[in-house]
């Protein structure tokens, strides 16, 4: 057999297991989707598209991204933090989870951060957004969910490093989670997903699913504290905020109120809520809630007829809420409906006064496709919708869409782009701020099938990088990604101003400095030992290649404390300190100070060693614990 012959059996062998994959993963009702191209076409055209691209993807060595994008690491736990257009991976920021190379979840720093969800080691993290000033990224904070435990945490971008963490009261699941844009984000928003009985104590009817409710959640940026909470009619899934302060937005999935899929998706709409912020605020002030499950947290009842909130129905089973750039428009988007649905803002206020409908705010539903998940926008008035089930990008023009529903002959879809396969979220290049600037094009695919060398059952995902600078997509680049990255975005590197090195007054380990002056200890100068009973505190300098303390002694059973204080001012050199057979092991930056907590539950001699590699005589960098039995 000919080589050409070869590869055409291999090709057909390769369209065979593709049809089999859709027929199995893309069902709706009774059809399925066909697959547009295979893995082979794809190579060779995306080598096509990156020499054409209006936008060079390629990053050369010992020159910097143009921008930071936040990934979320999805049931990791994490958020990474990607360099594009080079899509190399930088660093990865251990939120939810428990990390063994920074040691958070075993630092006294960080469960002190994590409070009362430090003894949670798992967490499924999904929507990463930052903090803005006037509809602008500001870089100062990243924040992300945990739909797993119903937490939201916050990440310091000056050290790229989680500094508060919350669990969210009277609700499960923390979904859609965004920030108030203008004037500047007082508020993070976020959805809780699952519905549960108000009073969830086990001792009422669990059964009962007239006592379900569903709550959005309002949440002090700064204080990192729930300011209210507003009861609704359904579920809810994503959310997003407006351009001028007034008005938040979230789809709901269920407004049946099902228990299982069927009951789910049997009501031909669902709906999406608005949320009059000064309103809701007026009704916090004035007194108008309740509290639930013996906790503080005010709720606000924004049910069908409160002048808090307004129902908007949309086709069944609505998924993404996104924001146009310009302020316009929320757009809903229909995953089991080819269409999205365009809600004008500048018609909520007539809304919220009942002189329109609510079903006239809607100023078109353009069908794009099959599965439309979420919606990205570029800065010429174009828009980009992931089809889960046609694996396909949709890019369409928003006021022509509003012209075709409003009965001109003009076709507003601009082109479709194959992607691999079945995507969720995608993101453009600043395209949830004011500065959206229609360059790139991130697609967060669900699955990789044939992209990257078979790596066992469980196969990376994949994100793919899509040139949008010019008048058609261009895919230029395919990247292996673990742990399902649920969502994502990207902010202009010169919105961010990270610190080189730590600061001896950071709050984040200022509890650690008032321990030690409470001891008497000088952290930056003093390497001492202090006993309390079987409690002892030991602090120990280090700098390349030493720590300030070669050995100390404890008993078997103590509870011991080790604090190091990194003195060295070189940016990148970092210390660790692991203590070995004990699983204590932290990263300690360079001026950072961090402490970790354990049992000395090992008799004789054992060694501490530092496990960030940090100069030459690195190995030599180490000292004796001796446990007397």
């Amino acid at each position: 057999m000919s080589n050409e012959d070869k590869r055409s059996n291999e090709l057909e062998l390769e369209n065979k297991e593709r049809r089999k994959f859709f027929g199995k993963t893309a069902l709706l009702g009774a059809g399925a989707i066909a697959a547009p191209m295979t893995a082979t076409m794809f190579a060779s055209m995306a080598k096509a598209n990156a020499a054409e691209a209006g936008n060079s993807a390629f990053v050369h060595p010992g020159d910097l991204d143009e921008y930071y994008g936040f990934w979320s690491g999805g049931h990791s736990g994490e958020v990474r933090i990607m360099g594009l257009p080079s899509m190399r991976e930088l660093m990865r920021i251990p939120v939810f989870n428990t990390d063994s190379a920074t040691g958070w979840g075993l630092t006294d720093e960080s469960k002190r951060i994590k409070g009362d969800s430090a003894h949670l080691h798992a967490g499924d993290s999904h929507h990463p957004h930052m903090s803005m000033t006037d509809g602008r990224y500001n870089g100062k904070y990243v924040f992300i969910n945990d739909k797993a435990n119903s937490r939201v945490a916050r990440i310091r971008c000056d050290v790229m490093k989680t500094d508060k963490m919350i669990t969210i009261p009277n609700v499960q699941a923390i979904h859609g989670l965004r920030v108030q844009k203008v004037p500047h984000t007082k508020y993070v928003i976020c959805n809780g997903e699952f519905e549960i009985p108000m009073n969830n104590d086990g001792k009422s009817s669990m059964e009962d699913v007239s006592t379900y409710r569903s709550l959005f959640n309002v949440i002090d940026a700064e204080k990192m504290e729930v300011t209210f909470q507003v009861m609704v009619d359904g579920n809810l899934d994503n959310t997003d905020a407006d351009y001028d302060g007034k008005y938040f937005a979230s789809t709901c999935y269920n407004s049946e109120m099902g228990m299982n899929l069927g009951e789910m998706i049997s009501a031909e709409r669902d709906h999406v809520v608005v949320f009059n912020l000064a309103r809701c605020e007026a009704a916090l002030k004035a007194g108008k809630f309740k509290t639930y499950n013996g906790n503080n947290v005010p709720v606000l009842d924004g049910r069908k007829g409160s002048d808090l909130t307004r129902y908007i129905p949309v086709p069944k089973s609505p998924h993404g809420m996104n924001t146009s750039p310009n302020g316009k428009y929320f757009v809903a988007n229909g995953k089991l409906s080819p269409t999205v649905s365009i809600i004008a803002i500048d018609k909520l206020d007539a809304l919220f006064s009942d002189k329109i409908k609510p079903r006239d705010t809607i100023v078109a539903e353009p069908e794009l496709g099959l599965g439309p998940l979420h919606t990205a926008f570029d800065n010429k008035g174009n828009a980009y919708t992931t089809l889960f089930l046609d694996s396909q990008i949709a890019k369409w023009n928003v006021e022509d869409a509003i012209k075709a529903h409003n009965g001109e002959k003009v076709n507003y879809i601009r082109q479709k782009l194959d992607v691999h396969y079945q995507p969720g979220h995608n993101h453009t290049s600043q395209g949830e701020t004011r500065d959206a600037d229609g360059k790139w094009l991130i697609s967060l695919c669900k699955f990789s099938k044939d992209r990257f060398l078979p790596v066992g059952p469980l196969r990376p995902e994949n994100d793919q990088l899509i040139d949008i600078s010019g008048d058609e997509m261009k895919l230029v680049h395919d990247g292996p990604t673990y742990a399902e990255p649920h969502d994502c975005m990207i902010v202009h590197r010169s919105r961010m101003k990270p610190n080189k090195l730590w600061t001896r007054d950071d709050p984040i380990f200022a509890p650690t400095v008032a321990m030690a002056k409470k001891d008497g200890v000088t952290l930056e100068t003093d390497n001492k030992v202090i006993r309390d009973g079987n409690k002892v505190r030991v602090y120990m300098t280090s700098v390349a290649p030493t720590f300030g303390m070669s050995e100390f002694k404890v008993k078997l059973g103590d509870e011991v404390t080790v604090v190091v204080t990194n003195l060295d001012q070189v940016e990148d050199v970092t210390h660790g300190f692991c203590m070995t057979n004990h699983g204590v092991q932290m990263e300690v930056g360079p001026q950072a100070t961090s402490s970790i907590t354990f049992t000395a539950n090992k008799p004789g001699v054992q060694w501490y060693y530092c496990n960030w590699f940090c100069h030459a005589l690195h190995m030599e960098m180490r000292g004796r614990m001796f446990v007397e039995a």
